[in-house]
C-alpha cells in the first residue's frame, strides 16, 4: 500500500501563511518577517525562505529588493486575468475528466453543493466550492493542469474573501447542479461551456463599510 508522502517544514509554513493570506487574514501589502514566522513554526531561516518562494510561485507573495517578502496586491485587472484562464482550463479539464467520470465522483459532487448551500460561513462555502471543482476535473489525470487550476482558485478565494468577509449570504449553486446533470446525462459539451461561464463571470455588489456607507465591490460565483 502507497502512503502519501510526509509533508515537509516548507510545505506546511507555505500552506498555513497561504490559507491566511486567502482568507485576507494577512491583508494585501503586508511584509512576511522571516523572524517572526521561523519563530512561530519552530524553524529555521532555510524552509521558511523556501515557504515564502513557494507563495511567490502561487502569486501570493512578492519579493522586494533589500526587504524581503510582502504579500501581492489585487485589483480588479487581475480578477479578470484569472476569470478568463479558469474558464478556459477548467473548461479543458472537464473535457478531459468526462469520459473517466463515475457515477460515485457525481454523488459526492452533488453532497458537496447540498453542503455549500447550507454554509453559515463564506470560509465554509469556499471550501465545499472548491472541493466541488476539484471531484469533477481530477478524473481529467492531467497533473501539471490541475496545479494551475488550483492556484487560479486560490486567487479567486481572495476576492470572494475581501467581497463577502462581513455580510455572506448563503446561496444556491444552480450552476453545479447543472453542470452535474449535464455529465449525467453525457451532455459534455453543455458541461463544459455551463463551467466555463460559471467560472469566468465577474459581477458587481454593493458592500457595506464604515458609516453604514456602501462601496462597490467585485463578486464572482466561484
Amino acid at each position: 500500500m502507497k502512503h502519501a508522502p510526509e509533508e515537509t517544514q516548507s510545505a506546511r509554513i507555505a500552506r498555513v501563511l497561504a490559507d491566511r493570506i486567502i482568507s485576507g487574514e494577512i491583508p494585501p501589502g503586508a511584509r512576511l518577517r522571516q523572524d517572526h514566522v521561523a519563530a512561530e513554526f519552530g524553524a529555521s531561516h532555510v524552509p521558511v525562505r523556501e515557504a515564502f518562494r513557494e507563495l511567490q510561485t502561487q502569486g501570493l507573495a512578492e519579493s522586494e529588493p533589500r526587504r524581503g517578502f510582502r504579500v501581492t496586491e489585487f485589483d480588479v485587472a487581475e480578477l479578470r486575468e484569472v476569470a478568463e484562464m479558469r474558464s478556459s482550463l477548467e473548461r479543458l479539464a472537464l473535457r478531459h475528466a468526462a469520459p473517466n467520470m463515475t457515477r460515485a465522483i457525481l454523488q459526492e459532487a452533488e453532497e458537496v453543493t447540498r453542503h455549500g448551500d447550507s454554509a453559515s460561513t463564506v470560509r465554509d462555502w469556499e471550501a465545499a466550492n472548491r472541493h466541488f471543482h476539484r471531484l469533477i476535473l481530477s478524473p481529467c489525470r492531467m497533473p501539471r493542469l490541475l496545479r494551475t487550476i488550483d492556484d487560479l482558485q486560490a486567487a479567486s478565494a481572495r476576492f470572494l474573501f475581501a467581497a463577502w468577509r462581513r455580510d455572506w449570504e448563503a446561496r444556491t449553486d444552480h450552476d453545479h447542479r447543472a453542470i452535474l446533470d449535464a455529465l449525467r446525462k453525457g451532455q459534455t459539451d453543455l458541461a463544459c461551456a455551463t463551467l466555463a461561464r460559471h467560472v469566468g463571470w465577474i459581477g458587481k455588489r454593493k458592500t457595506a463599510v464604515k458609516n453604514a456607507d456602501l462601496r462597490e465591490t467585485y463578486e464572482i460565483p466561484g
